[in-house]
């Protein structure tokens, strides 16, 4: 199979040198890129900035904002067959970046946000053919906020985990179906959690 893979943070830039972001680690993205490559997949990694090096065999694309991320994912997913959205996009984003650095004035500052571009929901609008499995990091209300998108992004599958996994090395997963049906459990390091994640859509891609 080919398949589109993203990974790792995204940043929103507020002026020229700061900006908003998350702790992702790209650790469970690019596992499960490292995984898919020994399957003996095509692998495309649209990562964000980490600090880990990109799996030997996978081809790189790195991008910082979330409107990179979803040129390279438009761009990239029609050559494949399906796409794993692990990457942890900023949600939101300043309406208007500031040129140069913000001075300190010593007065309280405000900032008017948007939404960014929902790259998950656009790939899964835009499926046709191809599967589209997505990642959702729930801390309230877990598996009804990872149905919930699901649906509302027209994945297949879901893969449902906490914010304990930010940065660790470990992880535990639900993988729920486009049905509502808790598939199964994976846990263990992430290495192994990719690994198994990759055998399972290997087993269940022609029945999705």
């Amino acid at each position: 199979m080919r398949i589109l893979i993203t990974a790792g943070p995204t940043r929103e830039y507020l002026d020229d040198v700061r900006f908003l972001s998350n702790a992702s680690s790209g650790l469970m993205g690019y596992a499960v890129a490292e995984a898919a490559v020994s399957a003996g997949h095509e692998v495309f990694l649209v990562s964000g900035p980490v600090n880990i090096p990109p799996p030997k065999g996978c081809e790189l694309h790195a991008v910082e904002t979330t409107d990179q991320m979803r040129t390279a994912c438009l761009g990239l997913f029609e050559r494949c067959d399906g796409v794993i959205a692990a990457a942890a996009v900023c949600d939101y984003k300043p309406r208007n970046r500031v040129s140069g650095k913000i001075a300190k004035t010593g007065e309280p500052i405000t900032f008017e946000m948007i939404e960014t571009d929902d790259v998950l929901a656009e790939l899964g609008a835009t499926k046709g053919a191809r599967w589209v499995l997505g990642f959702a990091l729930e801390a309230e209300n877990p598996r009804e906020n990872a149905l919930q998108k699901l649906r509302a992004k027209n994945c297949d599958w879901i893969v449902l985990n906490s914010p304990t996994a930010i940065g660790a090395e470990t992880n535990e997963v639900q993988l729920i179906d486009a049905s509502g049906h808790s598939t199964c459990t994976l846990a263990g390091s992430k290495r192994d959690v990719a690994r198994d994640l990759i055998r399972w859509i290997e087993q269940n891609i022609s029945g999705r």
